[in-house]
């Protein structure tokens, strides 16, 4: 009958009217609406946001560059020339803020990326393979976790960054290098949760099905089993940009990062440690940005948590 709501049978042979069916959602759907009722991750989103455009259009319109010297406004307050202060050389704060946000956060995502990539190419391989493979694979990773971080990572910079600034230039060369030795040191975490969602994942239904099948073991990784182990992978993801943000500052922090004509955040507190008495703006704005930073992309991950984990109701 024209007009008519389109019906289906059930097991019992009634009728339901298409409109009195359950709509099926898609998985993207649902954790978007997981997402969108933690309302710290949702604000953190867009605090986050904010801080990224600022920091990628930001030098577009305050165009003081950030090595001009004026010796005559240092260490000045916040003003109206001046919105952050100036610095000891009478820099411009708020043009080497928003030229070190890019850096600062260009390392956390870059070293994110080195971590994810070689954390998940190891708990893969490791993953699905058994026996001498999966043990040599986790020696590796527990001696990488039992080796200390921090003065590692101080020896390494000294002893590779001069060789780096040669070959590729003094800002590229530094920055390589301390994206691979933070990434380097970030991947054993990631590495260990995607083992442990491959041994969970590979002996479900759907798997065994694709090998019956006939599929082959790169098939299986890729097309079966990589994609239902990406969730959790993303939130360790947003806690090593967290992560790798501190230990940039940390290392610009020790004088061991970028040199002092290009600022980062973690330069900037650096360079303000001997003014906290008399100048503590110079500080307080880096140490701030650097704290909202963290604090927003740690609750982000939280949020991802929440909307990856199909166990936990909202």
């Amino acid at each position: 009958m024209a007009g008519s709501t389109p019906a289906s049978a059930t097991a019992d042979g009634v009728a339901v009217p298409a409109a009195a069916r359950p709509r099926r959602i898609s998985p993207g759907r649902e954790a978007w609406r997981r997402f969108r009722r933690h309302r710290l991750a949702v604000a953190s989103s867009f605090v986050l946001g904010a801080m990224v455009l600022a920091v990628l259009f930001g030098p577009l319109v305050w165009t003081v560059p950030i090595n001009e010297i004026d010796f005559s406004a240092r260490l000045q307050g916040p003003s109206w020339a001046h919105p952050l202060g100036t610095d000891d050389l009478g820099q411009d704060l708020l043009a080497r803020m928003l030229y070190g946000g890019r850096i600062s956060l260009a390392v956390g995502v870059a070293a994110m990326m080195v971590a994810v990539i070689v954390g998940t190419v190891i708990g893969a391989v490791a993953g699905i393979s058994r026996g001498s493979v999966d043990a040599a694979l986790m020696w590796l990773t527990d001696l990488f976790l039992s080796l200390p971080q921090l003065p590692l990572l101080l020896l390494i910079i000294y002893l590779f960054r001069d060789t780096l600034r040669e070959l590729v230039g003094p800002e590229m060369g530094v920055f390589i290098l301390i994206v691979v030795v933070i990434g380097g040191f970030r991947w054993m975490p990631v590495a260990r949760l995607v083992r442990a969602q491959f041994f969970s994942l590979r002996e479900k239904e759907f798997v065994e099905a694709a090998r019956a099948l006939g599929a082959s073991t790169p098939r299986l990784v890729v097309r079966h089993i990589l994609p239902n182990a990406l969730g959790p992978v993303i939130v360790a993801a947003t806690i090593d940009v967290a992560a790798a943000i501190i230990a940039e500052s940390t290392l610009s922090f020790l004088g061991l990062g970028f040199p002092p004509d290009i600022p980062t955040w973690g330069r900037i507190l650096f360079d303000a440690k001997d003014t906290l008495d008399f100048a503590p703006h110079w500080a307080l704005f880096p140490g701030a940005a650097i704290f909202l930073a963290v604090l927003t992309i740690n609750f982000i991950g939280d949020g991802l948590r929440d909307a990856l984990d199909p166990r936990r109701v909202l």
